[in-house]
């Protein structure tokens, strides 16, 4: 069954062993997951199906961008692995969004599919030297107008951009916010970051947090601390 909680912990591991005493120490009413490209290669999709089986709803971040049918068969494949959400990258296009949208309409509990729209460790000047001349939230408007149109289920973007998709997109559209950061804790290598709080009022509907999680000696208590936060000021699970 599916948990009603807004915090998906990024498992950013090189190894199953090194994320399994992670996860061992988490539960799954109170989070959900998020396995990326490094995780999935090294443990495999039967990996992803364990967690699955432990009750977890499982993010499987791996960024599919590749011709449409590829990416269709790709995103029918971690829909059989029962992950709750998949994601493509919106700069692989109308057609190939698309793609992944049918592919998913007919599979057994149908995981939500959202399109990472400009990575929060991106800045302008980055951008620029990929020839895109646009401030990074006015890309993330255009694509997420663009994944809006395919009617996938919403975006990744900056929590910095959330309360503009909020507005334009409306309520139904899902944004998951990645470069989360409590409050007193550095940015690492991310560029475009909000505390828990400052995002869910923005329009998060999901917070994805990793090191300030996974590092902490106590990742429970670090996760039941941020909840508590979450909680007093104002905002649910």
């Amino acid at each position: 069954m599916t948990s009603d909680a807004k915090i998906i912990v990024a498992l950013d591991y090189a190894t199953a062993d090194a994320a399994s005493a992670l996860v061992a120490r988490l539960d799954p009413q109170l989070c959900k997951l998020k396995v990326g490209k490094e995780l999935f290669t090294a443990a495999g999709p039967a990996w992803v199906e364990h967690l699955v089986g432990q009750g977890y709803d499982v993010f499987l971040d791996l960024k599919f961008h590749d011709i449409p049918n590829t990416v269709a068969q790709a995103c029918r494949a971690a829909a059989a692995l029962g992950v709750w959400m998949v994601n493509v990258h919106a700069l692989g296009g109308r057609a190939m969004m698309t793609a992944a949208r049918e592919a998913l309409e007919n599979t057994p509990n149908r995981p939500k599919l959202v399109a990472v729209t400009v990575l929060t460790s991106m800045s302008a000047n980055e951008l620029a030297d990929l020839g895109i001349n646009q401030a990074p939230h006015q890309l993330v408007r255009r694509l997420a107008r663009l994944a809006h149109s395919c009617h996938l289920d919403g975006v990744v973007c900056s929590g910095q951009e959330a309360k503009m998709l909020r507005q334009e997109q409306g309520p139904d559209f899902c944004l998951v916010t990645p470069g989360i950061r409590p409050a007193g804790v550095g940015k690492d290598d991310q560029n475009r970051v909000m505390t828990p709080t400052e995002a869910l009022r923005a329009g998060a509907n999901y917070l994805v947090i990793g090191r300030p999680i996974t590092q902490s000696l106590d990742p429970l208590q670090a996760l039941q601390a941020i909840r508590q936060e979450i909680a007093n000021n104002g905002d649910s699970k």
